[in-house]
């Protein structure tokens, strides 16, 4: 009686010992399983923490490559600008152009005014060749604005000596300006024809073409 009390206990003892391993196997396997994931979700975010870094620094490169290209482009621009006003500051040296670019400036600057009464500034050095040709653009528009235009030369205030020339002209007591120098045409060009100018000279989309 003893020894099968004693084989049942063992029996039982056995079968405890079996479910606590068991209990425990499966326990450690779903602790291990967790940190396994834990340590994948860890690296995974690290590589994307890589991988967007990577994007934002070949982003960055890839900008400042860009804003150099359009630097480059810009500077190129603006050194074809500045040899044109060079070169236009010698119209005014000509002697057989000059006077009738002043007659077509000051035309231009009537057509856009209409008004009756028109005050220029020009050089101190151009008065002999404004007061020349007011006549003579006045009566050009004449027809054009059908309106009588008195157009005086202002004879105490002139522009500076060391532009490239032109006109100003002045009406409603200098409340309304139109600027026709040199200087002023020529940026006004440039802004014009500044997208035909690059486009010839770099292509349509410079930026794209480089970089694709």
């Amino acid at each position: 009686m003893m020894a099968f009390i004693e084989q049942e206990a063992n029996e039982k003892i056995e079968e405890i010992d079996a479910k606590a391993e068991e209990e425990f196997n499966i326990e450690k396997g779903r602790l291990v399983q967790q940190q396994r994931l834990k340590i994948m979700d860890y690296y995974e975010r690290k590589e994307k923490q890589v991988e967007l870094q990577k994007k934002i620094q070949s982003s960055n490169m890839l900008n400042q490559a860009r804003l150099k290209v359009l630097k480059a482009r810009d500077d190129h621009v603006c050194s074809m600008l500045e040899d044109a006003k060079k070169k236009m500051a010698n119209i005014s040296k000509d002697q057989s152009r000059y006077p009738k670019v002043i007659e077509l400036l000051i035309a231009q600057g009537l057509c856009q005014l209409i008004e009756n009464n028109v005050t220029l500034r020009c050089r101190a050095a151009d008065k002999a060749i404004v007061e020349a040709a007011i006549p003579l653009a006045v009566a050009s528009v004449k027809d054009k604005i059908k309106k009588e235009t008195n157009v005086k030369l202002d004879t105490e205030n002139f522009l500076p000596p060391n532009c490239a020339g032109g006109v100003e002209l002045y009406t409603q007591k200098g409340k309304i300006k139109i600027n026709n120098s040199m200087e002023a045409r020529l940026e006004m060009m440039a802004e014009l024809c500044l997208p035909q100018v690059r486009n010839s000279l770099f292509g349509p989309n410079p930026n794209r073409k480089f970089f694709d």
